[in-house]
């Protein structure tokens, strides 16, 4: 059986991912958290990217596929210490792929990284910008990890390398900054804006990641679920009163809310909350034939329940 190492193992995605990977390949998973009661048959370490211990776990099993998913998501760290994790034990990963004959490394990236602007076009494809941190300046550190990755495609070819973004995820297992969102029961929005909001489905997605891993992919590829509605509809759909509030109050309200701990987003959010970030998922289908098996019904019900 082929090795297949997953970072992030012990997050939502990563449980989900490994379990799948397990039917096909020897998984082995890392994390700074402890996966408890994981199945017997993946082998699990509590180890820091950016330590020599991971570059130690590497070498000894010789992965010939890597999926990283280790990354800080959230907005409880500093933004010092977000950056040293991620974009650091990112390039400290790229290296030991180089350095010990990695074939295949799938990255996990994110739809935000294009920014919410006013200019977007309906759908974005892979070639758009990355315009988030112009408005968005606490994720400057994923932008960075998608450019570096990107350009990590091109210059080691001989490693086959592809970084999803995919669109909102939401499931009951995976923690995401908008589920945190649609879970409120009143859920702020801005006055007079009504965007449309793409979802997919945890279990989807995991899939989508082990189809990377079987199919080698190498590129950028946007991963879409089953549709889109308008921020309005998705908030009834999971059981939320939206309170619009105008944008230069709501802008000052969440800045101090998430200062002070209360909220867990930041202001830059809003601009999500404003102008449509509308994926355009195709190429990954036509490299894959992926298909979700969550429809937004199903995807709206997990979150309510």
């Amino acid at each position: 059986m082929e090795k297949v190492l997953v970072t992030g193992v012990a997050g939502g995605l990563g449980k989900l991912l490994a379990r799948r990977l397990a039917e096909r390949y020897e998984v082995t998973g890392v994390d700074v958290e402890r996966w408890r009661r994981h199945p017997p048959g993946i082998e699990t370490h509590v180890v820091d990217l950016r330590k020599r211990r991971f570059e130690d776990i590497v070498r000894t099993i010789r992965p010939h596929a890597v999926v990283h998913l280790g990354f800080v998501r959230h907005f409880r760290a500093s933004d010092r210490e977000r950056h040293s994790i991620n974009v650091g034990g990112t390039r400290s990963l790229l290296d030991h792929c180089v350095k010990y004959g990695v074939e295949r490394l799938v990255v996990q990236s994110s739809g935000y990284v294009y920014g919410a602007l006013p200019e977007n076009p309906y759908e974005l494809d892979e070639e758009a910008p990355l315009s988030a941190s112009r408005n968005y300046p606490e994720i400057r550190d994923l932008v960075e990890v998608d450019a570096l990755v990107s350009a990590n495609i091109w210059r080691r070819p001989e490693i086959r390398t592809s970084l999803l973004r995919p669109v909102n995820v939401l499931g009951p297992r995976v923690p995401s900054t908008v589920r945190e969102y649609l879970r409120q029961r009143r859920v702020p929005t801005v006055l007079g804006f009504d965007p449309m909001m793409q979802f997919i489905h945890e279990d989807d997605l995991a899939e989508a990641f082990a189809l990377a891993v079987e199919h080698g992919l190498q590129g950028v590829f946007n991963v879409v679920g089953s549709g889109e509605v308008p921020i309005h509809t998705a908030i009834e759909q999971t059981g939320g009163t939206a309170w619009p509030i105008p944008d230069p109050p709501a802008r000052w309200l969440f800045a101090r809310l998430f200062r002070y701990g209360m909220i867990p987003y930041p202001a830059g959010l809003l601009d999500f909350l404003k102008y449509p970030v509308s994926l355009d998922g195709r190429r990954f289908v036509e490299a894959t034939g992926f298909r979700c098996k969550y429809g937004l019904p199903e995807i709206f019900d997990g979150i309510r329940n």
